[in-house]
């Protein structure tokens, strides 16, 4: 059954039963995790026994939770799948998120599913498909704007899903093989190798080198902030954060942020409504700045750009705090706009790299200035 149009979901990752009750605490109205098996992380799968635990927490709030399943099957996986479907639904999952169509052919119960990304759905033709096969709600490809994701919603009556945080693929969700190229790991099963965030030297067709040991397909981090209003009304009604990889703070972080965000929207609005029950208060300010990211790019959702590589590193190097003004054998002089104290961590960009050190000692010798010992570096 289609969600109610005025109903906004935000739906939030967890790699672990933990991390989902705190999701759930600080404002996600569904969270989606890994089942025993068939999901596209390997190393964020959780057992039956905690997937039991988690529904009815989640339930008393009126949160849902997906599980995803969302792996292309081997032929031999069949079975496994459909006695996995079967005993998920029986811990009162609220739906599957699913890539393999062979899924529609098995025998399972009557769970609401979901089209992952893996589905690659950049076309009202394979929305309409999805949804006339059954799926009640489809995510859509990151590379979307405002005018292709309406078009969607126009022509299809399953709900909209989009991400507005976290990781972007340099390649289309689920037509991605350069990791399986590479190593025979493939990304569709599971296990992608992160090939897009290794370094690369790129020589001109006279095998003069452009560009060395720079990471060429590593991509900024998307974040919606400021597109929140305008995807509600091309028809967006699930607000994804990617992150299934994440740890606690970063998704208690990000969670609460865009719980924020929404609300403050259905604030101003008389036809919107989250989708849970309740209330959520925030004892923190959050802020995207301070968990991982790559640098923040709004990617294609209002225009094309070209600012939207990470090249220079694929980690998070943290917050611009200020300027090195000399390098001595021993120590750093810089002029910062935070204070610095021992202890502190901190990366210097070197002629484009990243370098990290613990500050063994810090001497104020100055107004915003400091002189700085590296433990390490």
């Amino acid at each position: 059954m289609r969600q109610q149009p005025h109903y906004l979901e935000l739906l939030s990752p967890a790699r672990d039963a933990a991390i989902a009750r705190e999701a759930i605490l600080h404002g996600a109205d569904a969270v989606y995790i890994g089942g025993p098996g068939f999901g596209a992380r390997h190393n964020a799968s959780n057992s039956l026994r905690d997937i039991v635990d988690l529904v009815p927490f989640a339930h008393r709030y009126g949160a849902r939770i997906f599980v995803t399943l969302n792996t292309i099957l081997h032929d031999d996986e069949l079975e496994p799948a459909q006695r996995l479907i079967t005993d998920l639904y029986n811990t009162g999952v609220d739906a599957l998120i699913v890539q393999d169509m062979g899924i529609l052919e098995l025998d399972i119960p009557p769970i609401e599913l979901h089209a992952s990304t893996q589905c690659d759905i950049r076309s009202v033709e394979k929305a309409k498909f999805l949804a006339d096969v059954g799926f009640s709600q489809i995510v859509l490809a990151r590379e979307l704007n405002l005018s292709q994701i309406a078009a969607i919603h126009q022509a299809t009556d399953a709900t909209i899903e989009f991400f507005i945080h976290g990781a972007l693929c340099v390649a289309y969700s689920g037509q991605c093989y350069i990791s399986h190229a590479q190593t025979g790991r493939s990304a569709n099963r599971g296990d992608c190798s992160q090939a897009c965030r290794l370094p690369y030297t790129l020589k001109d067709d006279q095998g003069r080198v452009v560009s060395y040991e720079k990471h060429l397909l590593s991509m900024k981090d998307n974040d919606q902030t400021a597109n929140l209003g305008a995807l509600i009304d091309a028809g967006v009604r699930s607000f994804k954060i990617e992150g299934r990889y994440k740890d606690m703070s970063y998704v208690k972080n990000i969670t609460a942020h865009y719980r924020q965000m929404l609300d403050a929207i259905i604030e101003q609005r008389g036809d919107l409504a989250r989708a849970s029950v309740g209330r959520t208060e925030h004892f923190f300010v959050p802020s995207t700045e301070k968990t991982f990211h790559r640098g923040s790019t709004d990617y294609f959702v209002n225009a094309r750009k070209g600012d939207i590589g990470a090249f220079d590193s694929p980690k998070f190097i943290g917050l611009p705090v200020g300027e090195v003004l000399n390098v001595a054998k021993d120590y750093l002089d810089v002029e910062a706009t935070e204070p610095l104290a021992n202890g502190d961590g901190l990366n210097v960009l070197i002629k484009r790299e990243v370098v990290g050190f613990r500050a063994n000692t810090v001497e104020k010798t100055g107004h915003n200035r400091y002189r700085v010992w590296p433990n390490d570096m």
